[in-house]
């Protein structure tokens, strides 16, 4: 176990920053046991990439990614057990090299096991990804180790806990036979795409839609099962597609001060990049997952159910299309699809959900973006539940009416963890602690 003294924690867009006085970078089960049982206040992080600040803010801090082992497979029963700092492109390749595949994945494989599913990140057209967590052994307040399986009642509420009901240890996965999808892209007008999402859910395995603000389009993405020698017609579009986060980032660059120029920019990159048609296929991970990021950029995301969105998205469009606020987003807003599951604070208990993320992509301005406001009013005003992982100011009052399980979590929370060890600054204010 390594052990570094007083530094400055820094998030991945650098807008987030804490002192600590230790920070332990650990390998072993019993490291990550010893430090939790001999520290008053801990949190712990992996790739840093969230924008919700719940990764640090404690005088102990415990770096995630050196643990980090694929520990077992089971052949029989299609499952794979590993570290929760093992990085989820890790994951996906080792389980693409057995021929299987978890079949609902997120948009970008840089982020940790561990931070994945205490943030419930998902994918589209499918659940959460923490829903095909089978097992995990959890290391509770006072350094004990609590297994939890699919029997155990407390497995809907580990499943999405913010890392606040203990750190996940060990985590196993069932997983799926691989599959290849025959992906089609391409653009279409907002009164084309809408009314179609409920048709399209149940004719094709996988559905996404990259909403573009001020341009009235929306850009589809469509995914079917097919046979994987099945040939197609490749096409994947002129070879500047490629330029486009660059082109984006260029484009906005002064849009914190002359907000009204997104307007402008949109409509140039929806001509120059989300205008075109593309073409091909691969397994859900090759296919739809991206594998790097060219810049840092701020996120907020919104969920609400599958058939309030229609109404949700008119008054969202209609508020940001007027020249009188400053709530102009950059493109695209990123809507996908889950479906309902039992897990305590998932954005989808109990419901068929869409998701819609808002994207900031100057990072260090993003305090002042006001599009932010405008997507967490209009949502919250129907019931909608934030991204853990991403950015919102709704706190407990809030939260209380969106999640019916949000007090029973709260009770199980400080059962668990009476000294509030699990607790920064950020997370006492959401769930209204009292700070000790």
């Amino acid at each position: 176990m390594k052990q570094s003294k007083s530094g400055v924690w820094v998030s991945w867009n650098k807008n987030i920053s804490y002192n600590y006085k230790s920070l332990y970078s650990i390998k072993t089960e019993q490291e990550l046991q010893e430090v939790i049982a001999n520290t008053d206040k801990v949190r712990f992080f992996g790739a840093k990439q969230s924008s919700a600040d719940i990764a640090a803010g404690t005088d102990t801090l415990i770096d995630i990614t050196t643990y980090n082992k694929i520990l077992s497979y089971d052949d029989s029963e299609r499952t794979i057990t590993v570290q929760s700092g093992v990085v989820l492109g890790d994951l996906l390749e080792a389980i693409e090299s057995k021929g299987w595949c978890i079949p609902c994945l997120p948009d970008i494989n840089t982020i940790t096991i561990g931070g994945a599913l205490a943030t419930g990140t998902h994918g589209t057209s499918g659940n959460l990804l923490s829903e095909y967590m089978i097992a995990c052994s959890l290391i509770l307040a006072d350094g004990s180790i609590k297994e939890v399986n699919e029997r155990d009642k407390l497995m809907d509420a580990v499943r999405v806990s913010l890392g606040v009901l203990g750190v996940m240890s060990t985590i196993t996965f069932k997983c799926e036979p691989i599959y290849t999808l025959h992906v089609k892209e391409g653009p279409e007008s907002d009164k084309e795409w809408l009314p179609k999402i409920k048709e399209r859910l149940q004719r094709h395995d996988f559905l996404r839609v990259l909403w573009l603000p001020h341009t009235d389009k929306g850009y589809v993405i469509t995914g079917d099962k097919i046979d994987p020698d099945t040939k197609i017609k490749e096409n994947l579009g002129p070879k500047y597609l490629k330029h486009r986060r660059k082109t984006s980032k260029i484009l906005y660059k002064y849009t914190h001060v002359f907000p009204w120029i997104t307007a402008i920019a949109n409509k140039l990159l929806y001509r120059g990049f989300f205008n075109s048609r593309k073409e091909h296929k691969g397994s859900l991970y090759q296919a739809t997952v991206t594998k790097s990021r060219g810049s840092t950029l701020e996120l907020a995301e919104w969920t609400i159910g599958l058939d309030q969105f229609p109404i949700v998205f008119e008054e969202l469009k209609k508020e940001i299309n007027k020249w009188s606020n400053k709530s102009f987003i950059h493109i695209p807003m990123d809507i996908r699809f889950v479906y309902k599951d039992n897990s305590w604070l998932s954005y989808a208990y109990k419901k068929n959900i869409v998701t819609m993320g808002c994207v900031s992509r100057n990072a260090a301005t993003a305090d002042t973006y006001e599009a932010f406001k405008s997507i967490e009013s209009i949502f919250l005003k129907y019931g909608g539940r934030p991204h853990w992982g991403k950015r919102f100011t709704a706190k407990d009052n809030q939260l209380t009416k969106v999640y019916e399980k949000w007090e029973a979590f709260k009770l199980l929370r400080s059962e668990l963890d009476a000294k509030n060890k699990f607790l920064n600054p950020y997370l006492t204010e959401l769930f209204n602690e009292i700070k000790n």
